[in-house]
């Protein structure tokens, strides 16, 4: 798409500025977060209003800073502890103060449901308009009133975690386009948030293999899945080709990953991301999660995605069409560009970041997945395979076992062992609601704790034994029903 001769580099195309994209933004000072608000800010003043962001609390600078350079309305804070609350307050009257403003600042909400209640807030009546002076800041002082622009709305969901799937389902129920960054909203909840989506095509998806597979797809017809704006059932795709890095323990032996260190599974070969999803990355249960969401997102069968190690992070994933055609999508390693494509989708942004060099020699290999060494990906077809709880049971057993691993309560190769015996602990649930989703959240990381904790001396007791057959979800073992979380009764599926 071409720009009109007075644009300058990076500041969007003709068609972008002409819209005004309303943001919400949720997991701002996170990795998804922080990129793309540089996305952001590289656009042409007027391209984007960020009308609120949301983080968990660990970062309040970084966040006050953010939410008064950006002139937000509202920023929301998992913690909703006093101390937390009184600093954000603090901090975000010290930045309005720098900027020269002398407006009250933007509106702070606290608590678990503070990104839920943000995330529809494109949808809520009787707001102000975005600008209206949080900060006071000149930043934008040239461009158009708001009211002057056709708008649209976004929300970026970069949350990390389960955690994401109530603000997202807030965000489609509001009718925003939803960029989602937060896979595990649909490994934990994928038929909630397909009976959430309000239109056709309102799922953008974010992790740069998916916005790959989406991208690809427009080469051919696939009126399938969340992302199509047309939904027929018609489809000329015969396989999904997911692409891996491999991680930074490709090539090894399991005997050779025995007395793997945190700080080893986190220096990632390519990728620069936050510490869940980079342990992820080396135990490959994240390219179980991907494998799952792009069964979701595109409606293809498990069995129709294959998993391909591509070391160098080039081709991001690869659509095999039923003609024998392959349509690949290649870019160098950054995650501006799915990000800026999630919010300008279906129209492309300038230079959003480097493209490939074609002037150099370069090679792009590709290998299969081992799967005796990591077993991650098996896991994740058997749990898609399984119910519909079991991918939650597979993601939060994966979250606890990453956090004991992270403080050396657990052994590497444990990770996906564990996770491999919590699963084999649930029967699932064939129509869950959100009760019962969560309930079966709960109670897989209930029984990973027992689990992790039986080892005790780091790593050389024996996973399973006396406790997965318990009668109650208290003990972490099985209990009567998915409301409770453990294993569901034979009847539990047809109990709606």
């Amino acid at each position: 798409m071409s720009t009109t001769s007075d644009e300058a580099p990076g500041t969007g195309t003709a068609t972008a500025a002409a819209t005004c994209t309303d943001v919400v933004l949720l997991g701002s000072t996170g990795s998804i977060g922080t990129q793309a608000l540089q996305v952001i800010d590289a656009a042409a003043p007027g391209t984007y209003r960020v009308r609120a962001l949301s983080a968990g609390g660990g970062h309040l600078e970084l966040l006050a800073e953010q939410a008064i350079t950006h002139d937000v309305e509202v920023v929301a804070v998992a913690d909703a502890s006093a101390g937390t609350v009184r600093r954000l307050h603090e901090l975000l009257a010290d930045e309005v103060a720098r900027a020269g403003g002398t407006g009250p600042g933007p509106e702070v909400l606290a608590g678990p449901d503070a990104a839920t209640q943000v995330a529809g807030l494109l949808a809520m009546p009787g707001r102000a308009p975005a600008g209206r002076g949080a900060g006071g800041s000149a930043r934008h002082a040239g461009e158009r009133p708001a009211s002057e622009k056709p708008t649209r709305a976004v929300v970026l969901n970069g949350i990390t975690g389960s955690v994401g799937l109530a603000p997202t389902l807030a965000a489609l129920r509001s009718g925003a386009t939803l960029a989602l960054a937060n896979k595990e909203s649909l490994v934990v909840g994928g038929a909630l948030v397909r009976a959430a989506q309000q239109l056709p095509g309102q799922v953008v998806p974010v992790d740069s293999e998916h916005s790959a597979i989406a991208q690809a797809l427009r080469g051919g017809r696939h009126e399938k899945g969340m992302t199509s704006p047309v939904v027929t059932g018609r489809s000329e795709v015969r396989r999904i080709i997911l692409t891996a890095s491999g991680g930074p323990f490709r090539g090894r032996s399991r005997a050779d990953l025995a007395g793997v260190t945190p700080g080893q599974a986190l220096a990632h070969p390519t990728w620069s991301m936050g510490p869940v999803v980079t342990i992820n990355s080396s135990t490959l249960i994240n390219k179980g999660l991907e494998l799952i969401e792009a069964h979701l997102l595109f409606d293809v069968p498990v069995e129709d995605i294959v998993v391909v190690v591509h070391p160098q992070s080039v081709v991001h994933s690869m659509v095999e069409f039923h003609d024998g055609s392959t349509l690949a999508q290649a870019s160098p390693p950054d995650m501006r560009l799915p990000i800026g494509l999630g919010l300008t989708w279906p129209e492309r942004a300038e230079q959003v970041s480097a493209p490939c060099r074609w002037d150099e020699a370069t090679a792009w290999t590709f290998e299969p997945l081992d799967g005796e060494v990591f077993p991650a990906v098996r896991l994740a077809r058997e749990a898609a395979a399984a119910s519909a709880t079991h991918p939650a049971v597979l993601n939060a057993a994966n979250e606890q076992c990453v956090a004991a691993f992270l403080a050396g309560r657990l052994p590497y190769l444990a990770i996906v062992e564990v996770v491999e015996k919590v699963l084999a602990d649930h029967d699932g649930l064939g129509a869950p609601d959100l009760a019962d989703v969560l309930g079966t959240e709960a109670w897989a990381r209930r029984r990973a704790d027992e689990l992790i904790a039986r080892r005790g001396d780091g790593g050389h007791g024996e996973i399973g034994g006396p406790g997965g057959q318990a009668s109650s979800g208290a003990s972490g073992g099985r209990t009567s029903s998915g409301a409770s979380g453990g294993r569901a009764s034979s009847g539990a599926a047809s109990r709606r």
